[in-house]
């Protein structure tokens, strides 16, 4: 039984509650990650006045935490593809539940910084190894809805953590103030995460491309157990029954050269040009919109109670993506909605009235989730399984650090020439990306994996030994 064979077998399932309860424990791992992500965002003025930070250190509080993001998405994605995509994410989960429990005793700035660092080396891992998991695991037909499944459930922590922080910033509970809180109910969560996905599955497509065939091959045949209790007519391709296995398959053994080789070099590339840009537009915003509507006058307070209505745009801009995903071509989605985010960004920077700093917002959000949810799918798309997680996970790290020097890159601009040129500076980075992924980007709606890479993977590349 080969590889393919083992594709060949999910690629032809109907979605099963195996899928389902997969899907939703992904999304719910992503909703504390986000919600973990943009805490230091949120609370950014809370933080400032809290622990008086300069205005010079201010960006090394809200970048700690994405610094940290780049390294793990780097060690911890690569570890996936030598270990297995379940044992990276669990221990992922770990490292960032444990540092932002941490972070919520944080007595001064400067151990806060250093334990937003640590946590975010769980959190960099999260979203590239959930998207390499979710695709291997899901029916081409599907893929892109149920990832974007996974993606509404995490999103949904963008309006909750900023009605939580509207709610608890004023009170203290316990002898703490409410900005601890917000960190305990992350580690909390995510912990609780990390006791349910204990019973998932791993990656069968991993399994068979590191050799593992009796094992991927019995954990596909109980997805196709599942689904025949939906469709009679569903037999396996292959029978474990008559089917005889090698004891040992050899090991691929992969190296981080192997990216750029020919057949490679044009994804690799697309993506990381991709990463790099990505960053100032999405976390840009939703990094920042604190201080900007703090820049336009508003009181913290107000400032918060406008977050957290602009973060409403996250799960419905998710939501929005469930049809769009699998009807418009992935490439063409991110294209269209990068040049949406380029207009709304700039109206919500020009803009003074309160209302309309709502609805651009709202907008911006919106538009930023459809783009979000379509890229993410995208990258664990153009790679094959031997290289998936290190591809997606060295890509994701770039925006990592971008995502770390933007406030050092983006802060200046807002305070020396307001929002409306910084939001022209974020239009500039969607039109870049607009061309990058219109130019080299394949398409890859409805495509198994293996058609998307047929023609990059050759067994006898002199990096991948089969």
């Amino acid at each position: 039984m080969s590889n393919v064979s083992i594709a060949m077998r999910l690629d032809r399932l109907p979605i099963t509650i195996l899928h389902k309860k997969a899907t939703v424990l992904i999304g719910t791992g992503l909703f504390f990650d986000f919600f973990d992500i943009f805490l230091a965002g949120v609370l950014s003025t809370v933080l400032e006045e809290h622990f008086h930070v300069a205005h010079e250190l201010l960006p090394l509080l809200l970048g700690s935490s994405f610094l940290g993001m780049f390294i793990g998405a780097i060690v911890l994605n690569g570890l996936a593809d030598r270990f297995g995509r379940k044992k990276a994410f669990m221990f992922n989960l770990a490292v960032y539940s444990v540092f932002t429990l941490l972070a919520a005793f944080s007595p001064n700035v400067g151990l806060l910084i250093v334990f937003r660092f640590l946590a975010g080396l769980g959190l960099g891992a999260e979203p590239p190894l959930c998207d390499t998991y979710l695709s291997e695991l899901l029916p081409a037909s599907k893929r892109g809805k149920y990832v974007a499944w996974a993606y509404t459930l995490g999103f949904l922590a963008m309006p909750v953590e900023g009605f939580l922080a509207k709610l608890l910033v004023p009170l203290q509970f316990l002898g703490f103030e409410g900005w601890r809180w917000l960190f305990i109910i992350g580690s909390i969560g995510s912990l609780v995460v990390w006791i349910l996905r204990r019973n998932l599955p791993e990656s069968p497509r991993w399994l068979a491309a590191a050799g593992r065939l009796e094992e991927a091959n019995r954990i596909t045949a109980q997805f196709e157990e599942e689904a025949k209790k939906k469709r009679t007519d569903l037999v396996p391709l292959f029978s474990s029954s008559t089917q005889t296995l090698p004891e040992q398959m050899p090991k691929q053994k992969v190296s981080f050269a192997v990216l750029f080789q020919k057949q490679y070099l044009q994804s690799t590339v697309m993506l990381w040009f991709f990463q790099i840009l990505q960053t100032i537009g999405y976390y840009g915003f939703g990094t920042l919109v604190p201080l900007i509507l703090k820049a336009k006058g508003y009181s913290v307070i107000h400032s918060l109670e406008y977050t957290a209505f602009t973060f409403l745009g996250y799960p419905i801009g998710s939501l929005l993506s469930l049809p769009l995903v699998e009807r418009i071509d992935r490439k063409w989605l991110i294209v269209l909605s990068a040049f949406l985010m380029g207009v709304f960004g700039i109206s919500f920077g020009v803009t003074e009235n309160p209302m309309l700093i709502i609805l651009f917002g709202v907008l911006y959000t919106l538009v930023s989730n459809v783009f979000s949810n379509a890229f993410h799918i995208y990258q664990a798309e153009i790679f094959p399984t031997s290289v998936r997680a290190t591809a997606t996970g060295v890509a994701y790290s770039l925006s990592r650090f971008m995502s770390g020097l933007m406030p050092f890159l983006l802060l200046p601009i807002l305070k020396q020439y307001g929002s409306t040129v910084m939001f022209t500076v974020v239009a500039i980075a969607m039109g870049l990306i607009m061309i990058d992924i219109g130019l080299l980007g394949p398409r890859t709606t409805g495509r198994s994996l293996e058609e998307i890479n047929e023609e990059k993977f050759h067994p006898s590349d002199s990096h991948i030994s089969m």
